[in-house]
């Protein structure tokens, strides 16, 4: 192990890597005397110990050299500690025998040997092994930096800038008070949460510092955009008060303007008869500079108890500045400046957890039609009416209310019942907004929670009080809704479904089935409709009735819908394959599928990739969605037609279609519904509407095939009414891939004999 000791004289580079930039020698320590610099460097890696002695070697501080005493373990360095005196550095690595080495030799140098005016500087290989923000508050640590960001330059920066607050220290280590009062306004100043507190805490410890009444003001350097230098004031103290949240430049307030503009420029405090002006350097351009009167001039050890203070204080100031600003982008609205959704979660939390609880209501206010006004007027007068609307809620509701905007143009309020309720917030909306010169008549939709009914987390109100809006919106604007525990139920129970849905696609528990559809005349397979299928894995199947309209809810539907067809296509190729090539496939279309913008370059790349031959393949639509928007129908239903894929409207006879439309729709199938098939046989009406759309395809020259079709009557009947394809149970039930195939080399040929 290398001597703990290593002179300067002895000191040289053996380190090939490294080259560094040659410096005039320093006289060396005159022998015997202890007109040196201590600097004790503690890390497990020789390596560093070397680099570090040769890129400090040649350091003068003052006309002291440096003498380094060496440690290559936290226990080492213990007992070195023990009896080594006078080490105005140390250069700590956090991570050495244990993760947290570094951090509990701190712990020992700061509470076990009291030894509270030596500098640390921390430094580690692993960033991951960052300290705390409260270990570095507690231990006094002066710097911590990453091995790999410590270049020469910014090392000895870093540690003349630790000798300079050793020494420092040291020269007003005889003024009890003025040490005491450091550490204790330290202590008090990292204890203050918010910019503002600490600013203003900041005024308060110059003045205690200086043992005068406290007058001043603290600023922050803005860099200009209009060509006059801005001052923004952070804080203010006594006769300053009156400048809070002011802007100063040149052309007011000049006397305490011109005093900071030259502290800025110089980058130091300046000490005058009746007032001090204290620099503080901030990061990114910007810095920090206080003003304060005084009523005498500050002494020799008052002004470098200031010095000490400022290096103390100008990274808090920075940091807090930081915390306060991803604080209140975290929590607060950036707009608004009310409470965002996070932090209205906490506030319902405390609310939920208090007394106020049976009283307290909670409302989410959506602003109708906003998104209209937004493109209309633009987005700039968009935000100032979200500004004009956030400020009527805060002001005309009552002060005790928590107001918040937790979307684009839906805000919150939370309070007692007497002032939360619908007219009230309703009543907010009767005059018009006056934004830039003109009036902008608003109203808003409330979704309600009573807090005192609610079982749940802060959270769950704010889901609760959603599902109450929406239930609002479905029925009228400017409306409103208090949210029931059956609703919650109910939405509950769609969303767990819409996770479910959403990992059994995931886990490949959908699968396609394929009903045959059979020719009534020879009894002969024809096609088949794919059908969607989900069995959860403890073997039970979910009814499509109550997972389609799920997937629909969801967007699901668009891949769900994607790989049906896809699914379906590559299973009529290996028909084909195996020889059933005058086989049609029939695949249902969700509306919402339907409508989505890539449908048709879905439908032929699913053609492409598949090879499946468009004319084998049919779309089924329902005839509500083909009575929807029939203009816009007509045109898609025109190039599916392109590309050669046949159209079918199912359920047909359930809607209300217009026959005038129906001419125009370039469709090839109609299919009679179940519920008129079954009535063929069960009902007084007897066969009337299934002869009915029979007769209708016959006129229109469209094929019928009837669906549902479970006994033999109900077969012959359609058949003797003209219909010449069916599917149902009679013939066969849905299917799987592998069964189909062997349904139709076996058994369809038997039933057909």
């Amino acid at each position: 192990m290398p001597p703990p000791i290593t002179p300067l004289e002895q000191s040289k580079d053996d380190q090939d890597d490294l080259v560094f930039l040659e410096e005039h020698p320093t006289a060396p320590a005159v022998p015997g005397a202890r007109n040196v610099w201590r600097v004790m460097i503690i890390d497990d890696d020789e390596d560093v110990h070397s680099t570090t002695t040769f890129a400090l070697g040649n350091l003068d501080m003052q006309q002291r050299p440096l003498e380094f005493v060496h440690a290559y373990s936290a226990g080492q360095a213990r007992e070195l500690l023990k009896h080594e005196a006078e080490i105005a550095v140390i250069l700590l690595d956090v991570v050495m025998e244990q993760d947290d080495a570094g951090l509990h030799l701190v712990r020992y140098i700061r509470e076990t040997l009291n030894l509270a005016d030596v500098r640390i500087i921390l430094r580690t290989g692993q960033p991951g092994y960052a300290p705390e923000i409260d270990a570095i508050r507690d231990f006094d640590i002066n710097d911590y930096k990453t091995k790999s960001e410590l270049t020469r330059i910014k090392l000895f920066t870093t540690v003349t800038a630790a000798i300079r607050s050793y020494e420092q220290i040291r020269k007003i280590n005889d003024s009890r008070r003025g040490l005491n009062q450091i550490v204790h306004a330290s202590t008090q100043l990292m204890s203050l949460h918010g910019v503002q507190n600490f600013a203003s805490g900041v005024l308060a410890q110059i003045a205690d510092l200086l043992g005068q009444d406290g007058n001043g003001v603290l600023c922050v350097q803005e860099c200009p955009e209009d060509g006059c230098h801005k001052l923004m004031v952070m804080a203010t103290i006594g006769s300053y008060r009156h400048l809070d949240n002011a802007t100063l430049c040149d052309q007011d307030h000049k006397p305490v303007y011109d005093a900071m503009e030259l502290t800025l420029g110089q980058r130091r405090n300046i000490y005058g008869p009746d007032f001090i002006t204290l620099y503080f350097a901030g990061k990114a351009s910007r810095d920090f500079v206080a003003y304060l009167d005084v009523g005498r001039a500050p002494t020799e050890i008052d002004e470098r108890l200031l010095e000490v203070f400022c290096s103390n204080v100008a990274v808090g100031l920075d940091n807090v500045e930081l915390v306060t600003h991803l604080h209140n982008a975290a929590f607060y609205d950036q707009l608004s400046k009310l409470p965002n959704r996070t932090r209205l979660v906490e506030i319902l939390d405390a609310t939920l957890a208090g007394p106020a609880r049976d009283e307290a209501t909670l409302s989410l206010v959506d602003l109708d039609h906003f998104a209209e006004t937004n493109d209309a007027l633009g987005h700039q007068f968009g935000d100032m009416l979200l500004v004009a609307v956030a400020g009527r809620l805060q002001t005309q509701l009552g002060d005790q209310l928590t107001v918040a905007r937790i979307g684009g143009d839906i805000f919150c309020v939370l309070g007692d019942s007497s002032q939360v309720n619908p007219a009230n917030i309703l009543a907010l909306f009767a005059h018009p907004f006056s934004i830039d010169g003109q009036d902008v008549q608003l109203s808003a939709t409330l979704g309600l929670v009573r807090l005192g009914e609610h079982e749940g987390s802060g959270a769950d109100a704010l889901k609760d009080a959603d599902i109450a809006l929406k239930r609002a919106k479905s029925q009228q604007r400017a409306g409103h809704f208090y949210f029931s525990r059956s609703m919650g139920v109910e939405i509950r129970e769609r969303v767990r479904m819409m996770h479910a849905l959403r990992t059994a696609f995931g886990q490949n528990q959908l699968f396609v089935v394929y009903q045959p559809q059979i020719d009534l005349a020879t009894r002969r397979p024809v096609g088949a409709e794919a059908l969607l299928r989900w069995q959860t894995p403890d073997g039970k199947f979910i009814s499509p009735d109550r997972f389609i309209p799920i997937a629909e809810y969801s967007g699901l539907i668009i891949d769900l819908g994607e790989w049906v067809m896809r699914t379906a296509c590559r299973e009529l190729v290996d028909l084909r394959k195996a020889g059933h090539t005058n086989f049609m496939m029939s695949i249902n279309v969700s509306q919402v599928q339907f409508r989505h913008p890539h449908f048709l370059e879905m439908l032929r790349k699913a053609l492409e990739d598949t090879g499946a031959p468009p004319e084998f393949v049919e779309l089924e639509i329902t005839e509500s969605m083909a009575m929807e928007e029939p203009d816009m129908l007509i045109k898609m239903l025109g190039q599916i037609k392109q590309t050669g894929v046949s159209i079918a409207i199912d359920d047909f006879g359930t809607g209300f279609s217009s026959l005038s439309y129906l001419q125009r729709l370039q469709i090839d199938r109609l299919k009679i519904d179940r519920a008129f098939v079954t009535e063929i046989t069960g009902s007084a009406r007897g066969s009337s509407i299934a002869e009915m759309v029979i007769q209708l395809g016959r006129n229109l020259g469209l094929a019928v095939i009837a669906e549902g079709v479970e006994d033999e009557r109900q077969a012959q009947i359609l058949q003797a009414l003209g219909c010449p394809l069916a599917q149902g149970f009679l013939f066969a039930r849905p299917m799987t891939a592998t069964a189909l195939n062997g349904w139709l080399s076996n058994d369809a040929l038997e039933g057909a004999a």
